[in-house]
């Protein structure tokens, strides 16, 4: 196994840490300030600034201003964007313009693709379904009407929806087949009401009432929101694998300072022991993320389906980045909960991830259903 990244997964890698390295994480707005949502918008300037450097295209064709590249290339830019706590649809944003590059017809392309890289469009997708708990696929329906889809249902937790152009919401049909329309939020028949995140950002249910959407607005080749599903999963793993490893520097930090009995804390065994097992869950965070990264990347056959791999990056990313956030604020003392220190807005948006991402114990039934289905010889 070769995790090696390729020179350009390298330099994009590289361009993120650049722009996100005038990101302070301590003037992110916190939750703990406000009972509603800490702001409007996204962070519009960061969002530029990622324009300019290309980031928002990574996985865009030449011929649509992009670099080709892969959902590696997309992991290593979140990683380094989740480090800083950048408030931008970066994730959202890139895994549906790639989708509709993969699934899309050419209309639909050419009349996106080139706005989505130059971040002139800004696009997000409703994937948590009615509950949170429940297939997204399955909470809105789908119906043909002439030459038209008409859409109904209820999406909970949309990311960015109040601000950006166009959701992508999975719908199925009568046929059982799940097809993905793009919905702008002002359309007649949309109703986007107000959620807020652990992060202090605003979310949205997203109701869709007898919404009709022109028939080149909609993508219905088969695998595409399964492709999406996939892309987003690797996405928020390589998230939470950025908090969790900017939480253990920070920790490490603190502790090689903070003195008691005249040496610094971190020479404790018993901090020591926590901080390396906390660390251990990183190094076993990061395989498992590139390991799902390379199968959607490239495709590969293996003895399971993508599925497999995916609900293993599920299951260490969601409960390494609460371990490390827990222990980080263990071992902080009562500085970790002090609002001019950035640590508490790590811990939650390691919230949001880890309840983004779902119960490691939902992914771990998963894994054994393919196991059950796919015995390993």
């Amino acid at each position: 196994m070769d995790f090696t990244f390729s020179e350009e997964q390298q330099a994009a890698a590289e361009a993120a840490a650049g722009v996100f390295a005038d990101v302070a994480p301590d003037g992110v707005p916190s939750p703990a300030d406000t009972t509603g949502a800490v702001a409007d918008d996204f962070d519009r300037a960061l969002w530029a600034r990622l324009a300019e450097a290309d980031l928002l295209s990574l996985l865009l064709d030449e011929a649509y201003g992009g670099a080709g590249l892969d959902a590696i290339a997309l992991c290593l830019v979140l990683r380094e964007s989740a480090k800083v706590l950048a408030r931008v649809p970066l994730l959202e944003s890139s895994a549906a313009a790639a989708t509709v590059q993969a699934y899309g017809g050419e209309e639909l392309r050419s009349a996106l693709l080139t706005r989505a890289g130059r971040g002139d469009l800004v696009l997000t997708v409703a994937a948590h379904g009615r509950t949170g708990h429940d297939p997204a696929e399955l909470a809105v329906t789908a119906r043909r009407d002439g030459d038209r889809w008409v859409l109904d249902g209820v999406q909970t937790a949309v990311p960015w929806a109040h601000n950006a152009d166009l959701v992508v919401v999975p719908a199925h049909t009568d046929a059982g087949r799940t097809v993905l329309a793009l919905v702008a939020p002002d359309r007649e028949g949309v109703v986007l009401a107000e959620q807020i995140s652990t992060t202090g950002e605003r979310l949205a249910e997203l109701r869709l009432e007898s919404v009709p959407i022109a028939r080149v607005d909609v993508i219905d080749a088969d695998g595409a929101w399964e492709w999406l599903r996939d892309l987003l999963t690797a996405g928020t793993c390589a998230l939470a694998l950025g908090l969790g490893t900017a939480v253990l520097r920070m920790t490490a930090e603190y502790t090689g300072k903070r003195e008691q009995f005249g040496f610094p804390v971190a020479t404790f065994q018993a901090v020591a022991v926590q901080a390396a097992d906390r660390y251990i869950d990183l190094r076993a965070m990061e395989a498992t993320l590139w390991q799902a990264a390379w199968r959607i990347a490239s495709g590969a056959q293996g003895a399971l389906p993508a599925a497999g791999d995916l609900a293993v990056a599920k299951i260490w990313a969601a409960e390494g980045v609460r371990r490390v956030v827990q222990t980080a604020q263990h071992l902080h003392g009562g500085f970790g909960a002090d609002t001019e220190y950035p640590l508490h807005r790590y811990h939650a948006w390691a919230k949001h991830l880890e309840l983004s991402l779902g119960p490691a114990a939902a992914h771990e039934e998963a894994l054994g259903d393919l196991l059950a289905t796919h015995p390993l010889g």
